[in-house]
């Protein structure tokens, strides 16, 4: 069977991946596909429910039209097999016997009772890899609870560190599914980890991901705190959520768009910060240009000083205001850029478009234009969520049709994957 983009290796070229259709494992999957595995998703007959999720292309709803499909199943193939089937539950078992990893995220229990789980399969392939993506892992006494991106991130913790410094306000659920792409990460990860372990030791395990930690150690310092210290960190805006309230870092620059500057604390930061004041004119105009200088005097300051030491206090505030100073003549475009320019770490809040088309991201190839042969038409598609120059990957053509690969796939079955022959 052939890939869309299969002339291009990746550094999983030759591993072959089964993925059980589901809406929170979908993402470990297309990234397992970028890098090069050919990843073929089982499907229902009739298509799995994410085909249906909106948005829809044209705002024409379809099996073959939702954009959330498109996007999380780009470069896979689609094998259509019902699992509630004896010929497909036979189809099904010939498809694991000549792959390499299997991805699924089925509620415990569920593969074990049709007899597809990977105890099944494990004394006739040990050097199968099998990696289950589920809400608390597989061996936790809430193992049966179910659960959605939002319970995720707000059981996990998430939830509790985004929001606003008025906390009359709700807390606010990260968006764009970021439970299950945290979870989908640490999935990958393990496939990977998994692998290199299958081809050094000629043996294969079994991977078993909790969505509930996985989201629960990017609480930073929120669950250390809460461990370690018995406290318990606030939610603030636009910035990280901790126990004792920080200053507040959102800069309005001229144009009225917002924009985020870390405090300077280093002698080059000062520096930087008192130089780019005299380029643009505003030293005079700028009542505490020698509380910079003085940072830079005594070599940068240290944060746990600023509570204690006045002048140290004078000096970390000086910083802040000259931010502003400089924003208030600046595009929040032109602040960002130039702050990266000199090494003083901001930021710039952009709409969805504004990241597509920014020239810092087009320079590193997160846009991609991907072509539906059967529109005739190509669409931009965000890229990798990383950058990683000797690990080449690449959107390998667009999410196919309910079942379109069904038969090559199942003509094929019998011949091993490429990796697996090597290993052995």
């Amino acid at each position: 069977m052939s890939r869309a983009g299969a002339e291009a290796a990746g550094p999983l070229d030759g591993v072959r991946v089964v993925e059980l259709a589901s809406e929170h494992a979908a993402f470990a999957g297309k990234v397992l596909a970028d890098l090069g595995a050919e990843v073929i998703v089982v499907e229902a007959p009739d298509g799995h429910a994410t085909r249906w999720f909106e948005p829809f292309a044209d705002d024409v709803p379809g099996a073959e039209n939702s954009l959330w499909w498109w996007f999380y199943n780009a470069g896979k193939s689609s094998v259509a097999i019902d699992l509630d089937d004896a010929s497909g539950v036979s189809r099904f078992r010939a498809l694991v016997a000549s792959s390499d990893v299997v991805l699924e995220g089925e509620a415990p229990g569920h593969l074990a009772d049709r007899g597809l789980d990977y105890g099944d399969f494990e004394p006739v392939r040990p050097d199968l890899v099998w990696v289950s993506v589920t809400p608390f892992g597989r061996a936790n006494p809430r193992a049966h609870e179910p659960a959605t991106d939002l319970t995720v991130a707000a059981n996990a913790g998430p939830a509790w560190s985004c929001g606003y410094d008025d906390h009359a306000l709700p807390p606010v659920r990260p968006g764009g599914n970021q439970a299950y792409h945290t979870v989908c990460l640490w999935a990958v990860m393990g496939a990977m980890a998994a692998l290199y372990a299958r081809d050094t030791l000629g043996i294969g395990q079994h991977v078993d991901v909790s969505m509930h930690a996985a989201s629960n150690v990017t609480t930073e310092a929120a669950t250390y705190e809460w461990l370690v210290a018995h406290a318990t960190v606030e939610r603030q805006t636009f910035r990280h959520a901790a126990v004792r309230r920080t200053p507040d870092r959102i800069i309005t620059a001229a144009d009225g768009r917002h924009a985020i500057g870390a405090l300077p604390r280093l002698t080059a930061e000062f520096r930087a910060l008192a130089d780019w004041l005299v380029e643009l004119g505003l030293r005079d105009e700028f009542d505490e240009y020698f509380f910079l200088e003085l940072g830079v005097e005594r070599g940068g300051i240290l944060l746990n000083e600023v509570d204690r030491d006045p002048l140290v206090a004078a000096i970390y505030r000086a910083g802040y205001d000259a931010l502003r100073a400089v924003a208030a003549h600046l595009t929040a475009k032109e602040f960002f850029v130039g702050a990266q320019r000199r090494g003083l770490p901001a930021g710039v809040l952009m709409a969805p478009e504004d990241v597509i088309e920014d020239e810092h991201f087009v320079a590193r190839g997160f846009p991609v234009e991907v072509h539906h042969d059967d529109r005739n038409r190509s669409f931009v598609y965000p890229g990798a969520p990383y950058h990683a120059p000797a690990a080449p990957w690449r959107v390998r053509g667009r999410a196919p049709h309910v079942g379109e690969h069904t038969a090559a796939v199942l003509d094929a079955l019998g011949t091993e994957s490429p990796r697996r022959s090597r290993a052995q």
